[in-house]
């Protein structure tokens, strides 16, 4: 969890008038070696989320697909919130990165009967056209990673202000990503 999920977060649901859910995944396909790629398990990223959020409405943390069975599929993760929340109609958030994968997603052709799919653009990566996506959103651009962020905790190097304190403070006493 970085500034820019959090600017990202704020901005879309600000544009959208809509509640953002964060939802930390148990085990990416795209990334089978998730705890190795992370140095994070599923919970401590969901509660490093949590610590993110905390005190502002506008953001939650969902916790379903750490329910869910391995790898997490969205597709698997938006009927699971369909069969828990009959009749609301979600919305996908996906940075161009992500989005531009979408042809090699589990079940692509299913995520428009389940959601809507929106995307912002990422630095250096514009939106790509997918049938599935109905929207792109523009959010101001800053190019900080979760990657950049384990890289320069690995290197002993300073994350403040890419990381809320709170986050910044849990990855210190947990001593995460260290390795």
């Amino acid at each position: 969890m970085h500034v820019g999920h959090l600017v990202v977060a704020e901005t879309v649901g600000e544009a959208l008038g809509a509640t953002i859910r964060f939802l930390p995944a148990r085990e990416q396909p795209l990334k089978r070696t998730a705890h190795a790629v992370h140095g994070a398990s599923p919970e401590q990223r969901a509660e490093m989320l949590e610590l993110a959020v905390a005190g502002n409405a506008r953001l939650t943390v969902e916790r379903i697909e750490l329910t869910l069975p391995a790898p997490s599929y969205t597709v698997r993760t938006l009927r699971a919130l369909a069969q828990r929340e009959p009749g609301n109609r979600f919305t996908l958030l996906l940075g161009a990165d992500a989005a531009a994968e979408l042809a090699s997603w589990f079940e692509v052709d299913a995520l428009p009967q389940l959601a809507d799919v929106v995307v912002f653009a990422r630095p250096g990566a514009p939106p790509p056209r997918h049938p599935a996506i109905t929207r792109s959103v523009e959010v101001p651009a800053l190019d900080v990673s979760a990657t950049m962020i384990r890289e320069r905790v690995r290197q002993a190097r300073s994350i403040r202000y890419l990381v809320p304190d709170v986050v910044r403070d849990y990855i210190a006493a947990r001593g995460l990503y260290r390795k």
